[in-house]
């Protein structure tokens, strides 16, 4: 891996990332907190014993390389097979080459890159050869661990995580290049900080930028604008069933729910840039308006339908607009899970309760026998009574009245608060012909209040 570029190789031919791959794990670049003498392999190879591991990390931070530094430190043969371009006869070949150097007296490294894309069964496969010692398996995935590997597998291997490559490791990879051509890149310091930029943690699509520009007679440095109308850009890494997505999604939801709308907005501007369907997008924050946001601000559910119909009539780009709004709004929008809080208890007392029958005296009549069997009898019509409020009893006979929604005392809600504690108290006061549904409410408060 570029992440891994070292002082030693600079034999012509071959990318330049392959080039000036390390030759020693003290040259790998970015990964100090793995690879120094307090890192988990740097206490390893000091060790002399190897355990199997995976290393989970973004492109271009070292993977590769650092798998083959540790077969040359403690002395192990390196056998490298892709998971891209491997079957079951090939993992079957490399564990028999791997048993008979066993046998031998020899022991083997297998690499295996992005090992994630082999299914569980062929996972699984690697347990036997693991367990006896056949194979240190040194894995590498860009994917999570966690999601893509099986948890039987993760429990015979260390997880060792590798970071995106910062600035400072992205200048000593182009410091190296430039030893190795022996002339400085053709960039003035703000294309220079342009190109590290542009790599976004990348090693290898840096120093292959690099050799691009290398290759280039330029009769003057390149200033960022010329430096981006000769280079592309290298695409952030995103795949939509991926982690990557999950990260971001994420990360706007609780900025939104944080009421940061800077950094809801740089999340949203992530995922729309990076190729996110719109409309999934969209379908998030309208699910947002209604579990964070609920009746503290009736008008967020509105703006986020909005925002799909305009993005529906205008498309992108055009319409994408509208969905900022819509996420402006959210952010900045009082906050309340009140009504995410009562659906989930209503749901649980639908499913504990079963199928209690609601109070005769609201269930309509529409035939003789179900009038003379008490159906709708003594139903109080509220336009009817006073205030527009009967206060009557709408629970089913045999259970206590219950409060799943507790408005908060932010935006529209504490309106609502109001209104609710109003009905109360009128409740409280009304006609003692019906007193018997306060007293069972009064009665369920302690119950209430402990869910």
């Amino acid at each position: 891996m570029a992440g891994g570029v070292g002082t030693g190789g600079t034999e012509t031919g071959g990318p330049l990332a392959d080039r000036l791959r390390p030759r020693a794990l003290g040259d790998v670049v970015g990964q100090d907190h793995l690879t120094g003498p307090e890192g988990a392999i740097g206490r390893m190879v000091a060790a002399g014993r190897l355990a199997s591991m995976i290393l989970w990390g973004p492109p271009g931070t070292g993977k590769t390389s650092i798998a083959r530094l540790l077969a040359d430190a403690v002395g192990l043969r390196f056998a490298a097979i892709s998971a891209v371009f491997s079957g079951v006869a090939d993992l079957k070949k490399a564990f028999a080459e791997a048993r008979e150097h066993k046998r031998m007296g020899q022991r083997t490294l297998l690499f295996v890159d992005e090992i994630h894309r082999f299914n569980r069964a062929q996972q699984d496969g690697f347990l036997p050869f693991v367990e006896d010692g056949t194979v240190i398996l040194v894995g590498a995935t860009t994917e999570n661990p966690s999601f893509e590997l099986n948890a039987a597998l993760l429990s015979r291997a260390q997880v060792l995580i590798l970071h995106r490559l910062d600035a400072a490791a992205l200048e000593q990879l182009l410091a190296r290049a430039e030893t190795a051509a022996g002339r400085p890149l053709p960039l003035d310091a703000e294309a220079r900080a342009a190109l590290v930029a542009s790599a976004d943690g990348d090693g290898r699509f840096l120093l292959n930028q690099a050799e691009t520009l290398f290759s280039l007679d330029l009769p003057a440095p390149l200033d960022p604008a010329g430096l981006s109308a000769l280079l592309h850009r290298r695409v952030a890494v995103y795949d939509k069933d991926r982690e990557g997505h999950y990260n971001l999604i994420s990360a706007l939801h609780k900025s939104l729910r944080g009421s940061d709308p800077q950094a809801a907005l740089y999340y949203l501007a992530r995922m729309l840039v990076a190729g996110e369907e719109p409309l999934y997008v969209l379908r998030r924050l309208t699910r947002f308006a209604s579990e964070d946001i609920g009746l503290a601000d009736p008008q967020a559910l509105v703006q986020c339908m909005a925002a799909r119909d305009a993005y529906a009539f205008l498309g992108s780009p055009e319409g994408e607009l509208a969905i900022v709004q819509a996420c402006l709004y959210l952010a900045t929008a009082p906050k309340s899970n009140a009504a995410y809080k009562a659906q989930k208890a209503a749901w649980k007392s639908a499913r504990d309760t079963g199928s209690l029958m609601p109070p005769a005296h609201i269930l309509n009549a529409p035939t003789r026998l179900m009038k003379d069997i008490g159906y709708g009898h003594g139903y109080a019509y509220d336009h009817d009574s006073k205030d527009g409020f009967s206060g009557a009893d709408y629970w089913p006979e045999g259970m206590a009245a219950q409060t799943y929604y507790r408005p908060v005392a932010r935006g529209f809600e504490a309106r609502i608060a109001e209104r609710l504690a109003y009905w109360d108290g009128m409740r409280r006061d009304r006609d003692p012909a019906v007193d018997k549904s306060a007293d069972k409410r009064a009665d369920s408060q302690g119950h209430r209040d402990e869910d």
